[in-house]
C-alpha cells in the first residue's frame, strides 16, 4: 500500500522519512520553515512549502494526502500544525506524530515499555504529552488511524558522537549509572514507513534500539573508530555547573526503554540495533 504522505516539518528526521517514503513509491509532501529550503526541496521531487506557524497552509496544499506525519516540536501554545491546519486533515486515513521517551520521565535506569503511565516532568516532555493527546482527539473525531512515535536521543551522519570527536567538543561525562536510549535515524525511518503499511488500530511505539549505554561509553567507541586515544572522563559534579540548564535537564532522568511493540507487531528489524553498528557505519563515511 502507498499514497500520499503529508510531514509537517521536513527537518533532520522528517526528511529521512520522505526519502525512505518515496523511495518506497510514496508521494512526498511537507513543509519547512523558508521559502528557499522549499524551492530546493521542490527541484528534488518533493512538493514542500514554507509554514512558520503563524498562519494555515491553503486546502489544496494538504487535501490529497492520505497520510499524515508532524514531526514539529510544540510550544507553550501547542502544535502549530494542530492550531493552524486541524480542519484540513479530516480526509487522511493515518495521522502520525513523533513524540519523545520523555514523556514517561525519570525511572531511576528501570526499563519501561508503552503500558507504562507517562509521569513527564520536563516542561518540553509534558508539552509533547499533550501534543499527542491533541493528534490522538483528532483522529478519533475524524476516524483516522492515529500512530505516536516516541522517540529516544537521535542519531545519524553529521550528527554522532564520531561527528563531535571529528570536530573536537566531544566529552566524556562520567555520571555513575545513568544511560540513554538512543535511536539511528535510518531506524526511525523505516519504522514510521511500517506503521504506515501494516493494518493496526492506532497505537504507541517505543522506536529506540536494543542497548541504552551512557555517552561516556559511546564517545569512547568513536574514538577507538577514528583512531583516537580515548580522553578521561569528566566527573558529573565537576562539568554539572557549566552545562546549560537544557544539557542538566538531559542528564536529570535515567531510563531504559524497551522496543518490543515495534518488532512484534511492525516487523521492524533494527539495521542500527545498537550505538556500536550505527557509529560504525557513520566512520565509514569518511
Amino acid at each position: 500500500m502507498t499514497g500520499r504522505l503529508f510531514i509537517f516539518g521536513l527537518g533532520y528526521s522528517g526528511l529521512e522519512i520522505a526519502r525512505l517514503a518515496r523511495a518506497a513509491g510514496w508521494s512526498v509532501a511537507g513543509t519547512v520553515t523558508t521559502a528557499d529550503k522549499a524551492a530546493r526541496l521542490r527541484a528534488d521531487g518533493i512538493d514542500a512549502h514554507p509554514f512558520d506557524g503563524s498562519a494555515p497552509l491553503t486546502a489544496e496544499q494538504v487535501a490529497s494526502a492520505t497520510h499524515i506525519l508532524c514531526s514539529i516540536a510544540p510550544g507553550s501554545t501547542g502544535d502549530p500544525a494542530l492550531r493552524q491546519c486541524a480542519d484540513l486533515m479530516g480526509h487522511a486515513r493515518w495521522l502520525g506524530y513523533l513524540s519523545t521517551t520523555g514523556v514517561y520521565g525519570d525511572t531511576g535506569g528501570a526499563w519501561v515499555d508503552e503500558t507504562a503511565t507517562p509521569r513527564p516532568t520536563q516542561p518540553r516532555s509534558i508539552e509533547r504529552l499533550a501534543t499527542e493527546r491533541a493528534w490522538q482527539r483528532l483522529g478519533e473525531k475524524s476516524g483516522a488511524t492515529v500512530d505516536v512515535f516516541r522517540l529516544p536521543g537521535i542519531y545519524g551522519p553529521g550528527r554522532s558522537a564520531v561527528d563531535q570527536v571529528k570536530a573536537g567538543t566531544a566529552r566524556r561525562i562520567d555520571k555513575p549509572g545513568q544511560v540513554f536510549s538512543r535511536i539511528h535515524i535510518e531506524d526511525i525511518a523505516a519504522t514510521v514507513v511500517a506503521a504506515m503499511t501494516t493494518p493496526q488500530a492506532g497505537t504507541i511505539y517505543n522506536v529506540v534500539d536494543d542497548l541504552p549505554a551512557s555517552s561516556s561509553d559511546l564517545i569512547a567507541y568513536a574514538c577507538e573508530l577514528l583512531g583516537k586515544p580515548v580522553s578521561p572522563a569528566i566527573p558529573w559534579a565537576e562539568v554539572e555547573p557549566t552545562m546549560s540548564a537544557m544539557a542538566r535537564s538531559f542528564y536529570s532522568e535515567n531510563r531504559r526503554v524497551k522496543n518490543d511493540r515495534i518488532k512484534r507487531e511492525l516487523g521492524v528489524v533494527l539495521r542500527y540495533p545498537t550505538y556500536r553498528e550505527g557509529l560504525r557505519a557513520i566512520a565509514s563515511l569518511g
